[in-house]
């Protein structure tokens, strides 16, 4: 798929980037490969394979889902930017 300048362009207002006039011509070049090099895999036969999130087999580790009330207050806060006694402090937000 060869682009041209003017839809180089659309492109590029679309995405809302300012693309100098000058590199509308390079541009055009770049992206008219990406979409060539993109339509080649159109004729890849993925019929009977199944989609995969890794290319690599790995089991992520899980801890069991159990509800309990934080009973420890010091590692509930210990990452808390800021806190007064065992509670979080947070900026006001509501305005007067």
């Amino acid at each position: 798929m060869s682009l041209d300048k003017d839809t180089v362009r659309e492109i590029a207002r679309l995405a809302r980037l300012r693309v100098p006039e000058e590199d509308l011509d390079g541009l055009a070049g770049e992206l008219s490969r990406i979409l060539d090099w993109v339509e080649q895999l159109d004729e890849v036969d993925t019929d009977g394979i199944d989609p995969m999130s890794s290319v690599a087999e790995v089991t992520l580790p899980a801890r069991d889902d159990a509800v309990n009330d934080g009973a420890d207050p010091e590692r509930v806060l210990a990452n808390a930017p800021d806190r007064v006694d065992d509670y979080y402090a947070v900026p006001k937000v509501v305005e007067q």
